[in-house]
C-alpha cells in the first residue's frame, strides 16, 4: 500500500466482500483427503520423495536432502488443499476468482524454495562455492534495490538503438505524445498504401523490433510495405493531465493524417497491438462518425474492444477500485510504470517474480541476456486521467461496444460504423488478452473479417517469425458467435501466422510503386535517426 487512502479503499472493499459459504460435503471430502495424505507423509518421515513435476523442487538437491524433500512435499500438500478450499467456496465467480488468486499469490510467496534456510539447492551451491554465491546474491539484491525492480535479464548487455530497435529509419514527426518513425525501404518497390503501426502505450514499441531476425517491423518493410510506427512518449509530470481523448486524437488520428500527407495516399493500412488496438479501434470509430475513411484495412493483434471476457485482470476491477483511481488521479497524476509492470508480473508469480528472487539472491546467479525480458523491464508511465477513463469505460463498464455510450474527441463511439476489412489475431495462452476477448471483436466490426489464433502467449505468440519455423496457428473462415465454436471448426497449420497475415494484407495494399529515396516530405523532414529520443526515456 502506498498511502492511508490505499488502506481505506482496501478496507472498504474487504468489508463489502460477500460472505463465503462452503458445502459441508466438500469440506469433509477435503479434510479426509488432507488427513490421509498428511498421515502418509508423516509415516514416511524423512524418507519422503516429493515426486513432483514442479520445477522449483526438481533438482537432485531436493530429493537427496530428506528435510528439504519433506518440506517440499508438505508445502505441495498444503497448496493443493488451500486451492481445493478456494474451489469449494460457494460464491459468485468473481469472488471465487479473487479467492483463488489470493491463495495462489500466498502459496507462491511461501514456497520453501524462496528461503535460504529451506532451499536445499541454494544451500548446496553456497557450500560448493564456499559462500561466493551468497556474496554475489547480496550484491544482486543491492543492485536491484537501487534500480527499483527485480532483474529478469542482464540489462547491461542491451542498449536501445544499438542492439535492440535497430531497423533503419528516421523520426519524421513528433508532438507531445509520440514520435512518428518512417523506416527505410528494403525493396525497390513498395505498395502504394503505406502501413501505420500503433503499438501499446503501456510499454515500448520495440517489442516489434527486438532483433533483425524477430522484428515484425523489419518483416513488414521486407515485404514491401512503406512502414511508419508510433513511438509513444514515456509520460512525465508535464503530461499528467492527458486524457483518453488526447491519446486518440493526438495519437492514431494525428499519425494517420501525417502518414497521408507524407505519402500522398488517400488511404493507408493500420495495425494496433494490445492497447494500441483499442486506441486504433476507437480512432477509427471517431473518424467514421466524421464521415472519414482514411484506413483501408486494419489488423488487431491481441486486442480487446469488447471487455466482457477480460480474464484474470477482471479481479482487480470493481466500483471501489475505479472510484479510488478516479479520486486519486482522475484530474491529474501519473500511474508509475513499475506499478503496472509489477501487476503484470504477479499474474504469473512463480515464473516472473519468485524464479528471479531465488536465482538472483539465493543462488547468486546473473540472469542470461534476453531481449524480450529487457524490453519487459523497460517500463512506461501512464497519465492518470487517461488511465482512469480507460479503467471505467473498458474493463469495468465495457462501454466501447455500446453504440453511442462513449463520446471521444467530440464524437459518439460506434464500432458498427467501422466497416472495413479487419484481420484479428489472438494468442491461445494469452493471460492478458484472453483468446475469447480477442475473438469477441468479430461480433462488433461489420466489415469482412479474418480471425487467426496463434500458439503461446501475449508476446511469444505475436513475435513468431517464419524463419524460426516454431509453433503453429489455426484458421477457420467461418465466424460463429463464440471462440469455442470457432475452434471446433479450425484447422491447425505449422509455423508462423505472419505468412497468413502477409497474404491477407497484399490485396489491401494497392499496386506497387517506386520506393521513396528519402524520409518524409515537405514540412515533414527527418528529425533524428530511428528509434528516436522518446523510446529511450526511462520511467
Amino acid at each position: 500500500m502506498n498511502s492511508e487512502a490505499d488502506w481505506v479503499a482496501a478496507t472498504q472493499q474487504f468489508q463489502q466482500s460477500p460472505q463465503l459459504n462452503f458445502s459441508p460435503e466438500k469440506l469433509q471430502a477435503l479434510q479426509q483427503a488432507y488427513l490421509k495424505e498428511a498421515a502418509e507423509l508423516w509415516n514416511n518421515g524423512l524418507s519422503i520423495n516429493p515426486a513432483s513435476t514442479d520445477k522449483r523442487f526438481a533438482a537432485d538437491a531436493w530429493t537427496s536432502n530428506p528435510v528439504a524433500a519433506f518440506s517440499a512435499a508438505a508445502y505441495l500438500l498444503n497448496a493443493r488443499t488451500l486451492l481445493g478450499l478456494a474451489e469449494a467456496a460457494e460464491t459468485d465467480p468473481k469472488t471465487k476468482a479473487k479467492l483463488r488468486f489470493a491463495v495462489e499469490q500466498w502459496m507462491a510467496a511461501s514456497a520453501p524454495s524462496n528461503f535460504m534456510c529451506l532451499n536445499a539447492e541454494a544451500q548446496k551451491k553456497a557450500i560448493e562455492t564456499q559462500g561466493e554465491s551468497i556474496a554475489k546474491g547480496l550484491q544482486n539484491l543491492l543492485k536491484d534495490i537501487q534500480q527499483g525492480h527485480v532483474s529478469m535479464t542482464d540489462e547491461s548487455v542491451f542498449e536501445v538503438g544499438h542492439n535492440v530497435a535497430t531497423t533503419e529509419g528516421a523520426v519524421v514527426f513528433e508532438n507531445d505524445l509520440f514520435q512518428l518513425i518512417e523506416y527505410k525501404p528494403l525493396t525497390g518497390k513498395v505498395y502504394e498504401r503505406p502501413f501505420l503501426v500503433v503499438p501499446p502505450c503501456i510499454n515500448k514499441f520495440y517489442i516489434l523490433d527486438l532483433q533483425p531476425e524477430n522484428s515484425l517491423i523489419r518483416y513488414l518493410v521486407s515485404e514491401g510495405h512503406r512502414t511508419f510506427v508510433i513511438s509513444w512518449r514515456n509520460p512525465d509530470d508535464s503530461l499528467q493531465a492527458k486524457t483518453w481523448d488526447d491519446y486518440v486524437g493526438d495519437g492514431p488520428i494525428k499519425a494517420i493524417d501525417v502518414v497521408q500527407e507524407i505519402t500522398g495516399a488517400k488511404q493507408i493500412n493500420a495495425l494496433g497491438f494490445c492497447v494500441g488496438g483499442t486506441l486504433l479501434g476507437t480512432a477509427l470509430s471517431v473518424l467514421a462518425a466524421r464521415g472519414e475513411k482514411p484506413v483501408a484495412s486494419a489488423t488487431l493483434l491481441t486486442t480487446m474492444l469488447d471487455f466482457s471476457d477480460s480474464g484474470i485482470l477482471d479481479i482487480f476491477i470493481d466500483e471501489n477500485t475505479v472510484k479510488f483511481r478516479e479520486m486519486q488521479m482522475g484530474k491529474g497524476g501519473l500511474l508509475k510504470g513499475q506499478d503496472l509492470a509489477s501487476t503484470f508480473s504477479f499474474l504469473r508469480p512463480n515464473d516472473l517474480v519468485w524464479n528471479y528472487v531465488v536465482g538472483n539472491y539465493l543462488k547468486g546467479e546473473t540472469p542470461p541476456p534476453f531481449d524480450l525480458l529487457y524490453w519487459n523491464s523497460d517500463s512506461t508511465n501512464l497519465p492518470g486521467p487517461m488511465y482512469a477513463w480507460y479503467l471505467r469505460n473498458t474493463y469495468f463498464e465495457n462501454n466501447l461496444v455500446k453504440p453511442g455510450k462513449c463520446t471521444v474527441c467530440g464524437e459518439k463511439v460506434d464500432l458498427g460504423n467501422v466497416d472495413i476489412p479487419v484481420y484479428i489475431y489472438g494468442s491461445r495462452e494469452d493471460h492478458i488478452v484472453p483468446i475469447g476477448g480477442a475473438y469477441a471483436s468479430v461480433q462488433h466490426l461489420p466489415g469482412k473479417k479474418r480471425f487467426v489464433m496463434g500458439a503461446s502467449g501475449h508476446i511469444a505468440g505475436v513475435i513468431n517469425p517464419p524463419a524460426k519455423k516454431k509453433r503453429s496457428f489455426w484458421t477457420n473462415d467461418k465466424l460463429p458467435k463464440t471462440q469455442d465454436a470457432w475452434l471446433k471448426g479450425a484447422k491447425e497449420h505449422p509455423g508462423s501466422w505472419w505468412t497468413d497475415w502477409s497474404a491477407w494484407l497484399k490485396p489491401h495494399a494497392g499496386k506497387q510503386v517506386a520506393a521513396p529515396k528519402s524520409y518524409g516530405k515537405g514540412k515533414y523532414k527527418a528529425i533524428e535517426p530511428a528509434p528516436g529520443r522518446y523510446v529511450k526515456a526511462k520511467a
